[in-house]
């Protein structure tokens, strides 16, 4: 079929080329379209703190923001300062519809620090919090502050003005980021080919399937509803896979016209084989992205498959917009040199630094494993330590008002539990008072109150103080143990750091059923594509094991310090933001998977040729080397642009992708698949009459001689 393919566009080029086009103006047009249309919105139903959350939000108007903290300090007793209370309600004025509760409008003490002299009051911004919506801390802290008397000390601090003072601004856009990330690439490329046309191929590829995309995201988003998030993705990773598509395209039609080929059969015997792999791998990428829709959020589920089309235009332009253009240049793919000859390979790739390697680890597969397998228990060791979580009040970042008044509730011996409450919804017509004194005396709660005017026909509300931070590790213990006091009270609870807790249980609850999913449909895949039941086990073992050395990189920079603070200005958080380990998964895994099903495919087209495992494995390796190295750089530098970004989410999410990426494509592909495979000798391409049957595939037998021997 591919053959066929072939053909057809070579002898209709400029039509398919002038389709693509065509296309590719329609998906500027949605590009600017479909940013009106995104999801924004956070949810995890059928889990009880966001359902509380949800009815209290129904019935208050409040309850799925974080709370902003208002925290005051004198010399003097504070409770005596009455004035305060028209403080928290000039700032609370900012947002209309806020909720407060303070030691003014409760009378409980549960809102001042043993000494009398700092107390704090809860602001709750009204409405669903978006990725793009905003509760105006500026404007709400210099209410606070114009209306605080003199002789107090005000600040305004909270979850959301912590994250907001450690971003530092808004960083770059999807556009710039495309750019900068698209120009890295470009460097890259000169470096790879060294001639005009064929480093320009692969952007103006990356280019077209970047913009159609975005056409499907935008048909999509009228069908379901597809979060924000996937903008960023499809500038990205479109950017890097098809790239990557376009990378194994043409080193393949280069070899073939170096064989002596003409133009048409090479890009036929391009399209049969490189063609192949492009599909394979497209597909291994859509896997990894598509399991997303196992988990039980949302969001998530519409990354999932709004991500999923990723792949799959990078395919389709790859497999007929990359051969016309290939077609129409021909021979002059290789003219207009704008590099000296010696930045770039001539000849063999066989006969070049890529093929002293293979043969290298073909004499010495031990020592090499060996090293390979050192480099990944380090770090297998820190991603086994992996924490997923919300980083702690004290470990955010950042400077100014928010970070005062972190520093003036620790000094005053306030719990940092203020910043993410629980807030127990009391329903049906139960007396919040008792709840209120339950929870005033359960261990791990620092105090509780039921402010009076939180109240609303049958339902009201109750406020308690975890006696930590409601993103620290013993949190779980606290919310176990609020629930089984709650029983029987008509109590729900609910609150930020519940709602958090049930994020953390939704994904990681089910990870396993995706890890299942994931594993079997990339093996059945594999197995097919490579006709081994080795292969592909080894494959995704080697895969999860690169994703925990991916994990390790990341908590060994950003969970325990190591460098954050003088590279990126991060402080240590003993965590890592719960999201960020599942992203990296579903995008990880499927790239990695790419330089797999690259390297693999070439070897075992080798193996069927020669018959010889060792000579297969060299004469893959040695012709894929520079290509997945060279891929791996381009996506490196573009996940490195991302992680230009001020959030710290943000940082974490690119340097996991871009260490993981490179991490994989040098120590996972060029060592420990080599000597592996070379150790393991004929077992490689085992596969029983039965499988093959059940495969669909012809049985795994070479049909061939030795090309060259490595001795």
């Amino acid at each position: 079929m591919l053959a066929r393919l072939g053909h057809f566009v070579a002898h209709h080029r400029w039509l398919v080329i002038g389709v693509w086009i065509v296309l590719t103006l329609v998906g500027a047009f949605s590009a600017g379209k479909v940013s009106n249309r995104w999801y924004q919105t956070f949810s995890i139903p059928g889990y009880s703190a966001y359902e509380a959350n949800v009815r209290t939000l129904k019935t208050f108007g409040t309850g799925e923001n974080a709370p902003l903290v208002a925290v005051f300090h004198t010399s003097g007793d504070i409770t005596k300062d009455a004035q305060l209370q028209r403080a928290v309600d000039a700032a609370a004025a900012v947002n209309p519809g806020s909720r407060t509760s303070s030691y003014w409008s409760t009378g409980s003490r549960a809102y001042v620090s043993e000494d009398g002299h700092t107390a704090f009051a809860e602001i709750y911004p009204p409405g669903t919090p978006t990725f793009s919506s905003s509760v105006h801390i500026p404007r709400v802290r210099a209410a606070l502050e114009a209306a605080t008397p003199a002789g107090v000390t005000a600040n305004l601090t909270g979850r959301d003005a912590l994250e907001a003072a450690s971003s530092g601004g808004n960083g770059p856009s999807v556009l710039t980021e495309a750019l900068v990330g698209g120009l890295g690439a470009l460097v890259i490329l000169l470096f790879v080919f060294g001639t005009l046309p064929a480093v320009l191929i692969p952007i103006a590829v990356a280019v077209a399937s970047i913009l159609n995309t975005f056409t499907l995201v935008y048909l999509l988003t009228y069908v379901t509803s597809v979060s924000i998030i996937v903008q960023y993705l499809i500038a990205l990773v479109g950017l890097g896979v098809a790239i990557d598509y376009a990378l194994l395209m043409i080193f393949r039609f280069r070899d073939e016209l170096r064989e002596g080929e003409d133009v048409e059969t090479a890009l036929v015997e391009t399209m049969t084989h490189a063609g192949r792999s492009v599909i394979v791998s497209g597909s291994t990428v859509a896997v990894g992205l598509l399991s997303m829709i196992i988990l039980p959020l949302p969001f998530i589920r519409s990354i999932g498959i709004g991500g999923m089309l990723i792949p799959a235009v990078s395919v389709i332009t790859a497999i007929t917009l990359l051969p016309a253009l290939l077609a129409t240049l021909g021979t002059r793919i290789n003219s207009i040199r704008v590099m000296p000859k010696r930045f770039v390979d001539r000849g063999h790739p066989e006969d070049g630094p890529w093929g002293r390697w293979a043969w290298f680890v073909m004499r010495r597969p031990w020592p090499v494993a060996v090293a390979g397998l050192a480099i990944v228990g380090v770090l297998v060791f820190y991603g086994l330590q992996l924490n997923p979580s919300e980083a702690q009040a004290k470990d955010q970042p950042g400077t100014g008002d928010a970070v005062a008044g972190r520093a003036a509730l620790a000094r005053a011996g306030i719990s940092p539990g203020v910043m993410k409450p629980f807030v127990v919804l009391v329903e049906h017509g139960a007396n919040p008072g008792p709840v209120a004194a339950k929870l005033a005396t359960t261990p791990g709660i620092a105090g509780a109150a039921a402010p009076k005017d939180w109240r609303r026909g049958p339902d009201s509300l109750v406020e308690a103080f975890p006696a930590i931070d409601g993103s620290a590790h013993g949190i779980q213990a606290i919310v176990t143990r609020v629930h089984r006091e709650l029983n029987g009270t008509g109590g729900t609870l609910g609150g930020v750091a519940a709602a958090d807790r049930d994020f953390v249980h939704a994904v990681y609850g089910n990870f396993p059923y995706l890890l299942a999913f994931v594993v079997l449909l990339t093996f059945v895949l594999l197995a097919r594509a490579f006709r081994s039941l080795v292969l592909p086990a080894k494959a995704v073992i080697l895969n999860l094991v690169s994703l925990c050395a991916a994990y390790g990189i990341i908590v060994f920079i950003f969970q325990q310090g190591h460098g954050s603070k003088a590279i990126w200005n991060v402080v240590a958080t003993q965590s890592i933001i719960p999201w960020i380990p599942l992203m990296i998964f579903a995008f990880l895994y499927g790239l990695s998977m790419d330089y797999e099903v690259f390297m693999i495919t070439r070897m075992r087209e080798a193996y069927d040729e020669t018959g010889d495992t060792p000579t297969a494995i060299a004469l893959g390796l040695a012709r894929t080397g520079k290509l997945v190295t060279s891929a791996a750089a381009i996506l490196m530098f573009a996940f490195l642009v991302l992680s230009s970004s001020p959030g710290v989410d943000i940082k974490q999410f690119g340097i996991g992708l871009a260490a993981g990426i490179i991490f994989d494509a040098t120590v996972i592909r060029c060592l420990l698949v080599p000597s592996l495979m070379r150790l393991m000798g004929e077992w490689n391409w085992w596969l029983p009459g039965w499988a093959a049957r059940t495969l669909r595939v012809r049985p795994s037998e070479p049909a061939g001689e030795p090309a060259f021997e490595l001795d």
